[in-house]
């Protein structure tokens, strides 16, 4: 007789409690299925049309990936692994941010590599040369600059100045007004090149600034050739109601009275001589200096200059130089406007000459209306302002920095325009300011010939990768033929290949590359071609260790089996070395290039930092470093090495973070460690 087995009560309990939990769940799915039917059928609806269309469009291999293991190509791994490194993809950001800015840069914003402006020597970065204060914009009487900083004077009688004001040598800082003229109310301005003049409404002339050359007062060297600034007005007081305006040029001032006299002081020797025979006229209507000659024009609307025989001649465009006062006849001059090289006059019948130092640019089409012509000028350090007799205001003569860049907009409601060294305003009939264009200053300084040191980083670092880039290309190209082929056929071939290639590595390359330099220094040789043999000396020098690395590569690579089936196959030695071998190695060539390229534009930088590289005005970042080749430059003028530098290192360390992350994610020893 059997008997049945007791079961503990223990295991019992047990038993009965997971049967318990097992219904519950099994109620409670039921009871889901029960109450979201329509739910659960709408979802797997979609599913389902979402899972065909696509699969229509990218195949059903897209589904797979949760029943199969999913299979990444290669490339595709190694960028999956080179975008994990985050310092490799920051360096790849900045690298192309750095590209973007060299390359585009120049197109977008392109400059004159000759232009030079002698009066913004070593200037500091900074945008400040049009920061108006808000007072000037409610309400200006006059406006005044000549070279890097602006003074101005309100409607209130209120002097205020902006822009660069501090004196290279002296360390004078033009822009801090001293207390006196603060507090007092100021009835004329003027801005010189290193000093400036209020006129206050006393009648007092006040002065600041540098005096040594006889700029004001009686202190300095006050070397032979000055004329020393008239007594009464040091001590004494001007009958303000008699000023018209006062003037200031290079060291020199000028004071016009409404009676037709006036006072005229400064450096003769610069080229003033010209004032002692000026202040003999006592019948002068307009006056205004260019760089340091006084000119102007009397009641009469006569054009006088003095005993100066610089604007004696005028050319009319087609290359005639005729007499300027015959040429003028008995026409009157009932304007005048003078920059630092020529001086403009506007004739009564509306006729505008240029006399002087003049080029094609102040002869070109102002494109005035039928019947309409000039009434007034202005001029600036380099340009015209006209305004016609119709209300409408025109350009012309040099607008390399912008001030000539105007539209309709910037002058409406305008009445008057204050023609600054390389800025204007344009006023309305109450004072306030309805526009202003111009040069807003320097985002990183300027160099010892007042180059905008932005836009020679800019150029200068297109052509430094430019060389770069092709030195690396050539040297490449070398690197793989030598070194597949000697690797390949090995034998006599590999013999001669590498003894070759011993002899390039062992040519000293940078004395090798100045030697050349400055024999090509002595010829005709065009800038162009001399950037051309640069880059080609950087190439066919350089490709030494990449040769042997593909070398050794191409050895291991063609013991291997697919090598024996290809020449099994009768696939040609040439096919076999270059279409199979080469693939299999390509990771180290590109790895080695990326460094390379480096090196090359540190190469290029040395030879021009050396002075056998590209030549100025040029730029590349080497020369521009060798521009600071001294101390005084590297501990007053920062900006002048600093950015340049900066954008070179940049570049480079990029450059040799992006080569070593890309040799890490290439070797798949490396990637399987990680």
């Amino acid at each position: 007789m059997k008997t049945e087995k007791q079961t503990p009560p223990e295991t019992k309990e047990a038993l009965r409690a997971e049967t318990i939990e097992n219904t519950d769940a099994a109620g409670e799915a039921k009871s889901l299925i029960k109450e979201e039917p329509t739910e659960r059928k709408k979802r797997g609806f979609f599913v389902t049309i979402g899972g065909w269309l696509r699969r229509t469009f990218t195949g059903a291999s897209k589904d797979m990936g949760a029943q199969s293991e999913r299979l990444e190509s290669p490339n595709r791994m190694i960028l999956k692994s080179f975008f994990s490194k985050k310092l490799a993809v920051g360096a790849l950001v900045l690298l192309v941010g750095i590209f973007l800015f060299v390359f585009i840069g120049p197109v977008v914003s392109p400059i004159d590599l000759n232009y030079a402006e002698t009066t913004h020597k070593n200037l500091s970065p900074g945008y400040s040369f049009m920061k108006t204060p808000r007072a000037i914009e409610k309400g200006v009487k006059e406006i005044s600059s000549y070279s890097t900083y602006t003074l101005a004077l309100s409607k209130a009688g209120k002097t205020y100045a902006w822009g660069k004001g501090k004196q290279l040598v002296s360390g004078v800082n033009l822009t801090e007004i001293p207390k006196e003229v603060k507090s007092a109310k100021i009835a004329h301005v003027a801005a010189g090149m290193d000093h400036a003049i209020a006129i206050g409404e006393d009648g007092k002339v006040y002065a600041w600034g540098v005096y040594d050359n006889g700029q004001y007062g009686t202190s300095g060297s006050m070397i032979g050739n000055v004329t020393v600034q008239p007594e009464e007005l040091i001590n004494g007081r001007l009958d303000i109601e008699n000023v018209k305006y006062v003037r200031c040029g290079q060291q020199v001032t000028a004071i016009l009275m409404q009676d037709g006299t006036c006072y005229a002081w400064g450096n003769d020797g610069i080229g003033a001589t010209n004032m002692t025979s000026f202040k003999k006229h006592t019948d002068i209507e307009e006056l205004e200096f260019t760089q340091s000659t006084l000119v102007g024009i009397d009641k009469n609307g006569k054009f006088i200059c003095g005993n100066t025989t610089s604007y004696d001649l005028y050319d009319n465009g087609n290359g005639a130089l005729v007499n300027t006062q015959a040429y003028i006849g008995e026409r009157r001059v009932v304007d005048i406007a003078a920059t630092l090289t020529n001086v403009l006059l506007v004739l009564e019948d509306g006729e505008v000459m240029v006399v002087g130092s003049a080029s094609e640019r102040f002869f070109a089409s102002l494109g005035l209306l039928e019947g309409e012509k000039i009434v007034a000028a202005w001029g600036g350090a380099r340009h015209y302002i006209l305004k016609s007799d119709q209300g409408r205001f025109y350009g012309l003569g040099e607008g390399a920095v912008g001030q000539l860049d105007f539209s309709a907009r910037d002058v409406k409601d305008a009445e008057s325009v204050f023609v600054c060294a390389f800025q204007n305003y344009a006023a309305d009939k109450e004072g306030r300011l309805v526009g202003k264009w111009g040069l807003k200053g320097y985002l990183m300084g300027t160099d010892d010939l007042g180059r905008d040191v932005l836009g020679r980083v800019m150029n200068g670092g297109k052509t430094t990768m430019t060389i770069g880039a092709v030195a690396v290309i050539v040297s490449s190209i070398i690197a793989v033929i030598v070194g597949c082929v000697s690797g390949y056929f090995g034998g006599w071939v590999d013999l001669l290949l590498m003894r070759i290639t011993e002899i390039f590595s062992s040519i000293p390359f940078l004395p090798f590359a100045l030697i050349l330099s400055a024999v090509l220094t002595g010829t005709s040789v065009t800038e162009n071609t001399r950037i051309f043999i640069i880059m080609l000396i950087l190439g066919v020098l350089s490709w030494t260790s990449l040769a042997r690395m593909i070398r050794g590569q191409v050895l291991v690579e063609r013991e291997k089996e697919f090598v024996t089936a290809a020449k099994a196959m009768g696939v040609k030695e040439r096919k076999i070395a270059f279409k199979h071998i080469l693939p299999n190695i390509v990771s180290v060539i590109i790895v080695s290039m990326t460094l390379d390229f480096a090196g090359c534009m540190l190469t290029e930088a040395s030879l021009s930092y050396l002075g056998f590289g590209v030549q100025l005005p040029r730029p590349t970042w080497g020369n521009m470093l060798n521009g600071c080749n001294n101390s005084l430059v590297i501990q007053n003028y920062w900006w002048r090495w600093a950015f340049p530098a900066l954008f070179l290192m940049a570049a480079t360390i990029c450059i040799n973070v992006i080569g070593d992350a890309l040799r890490d994610v290439m070797d798949p020893k490396s990637t399987l460690e990680n």
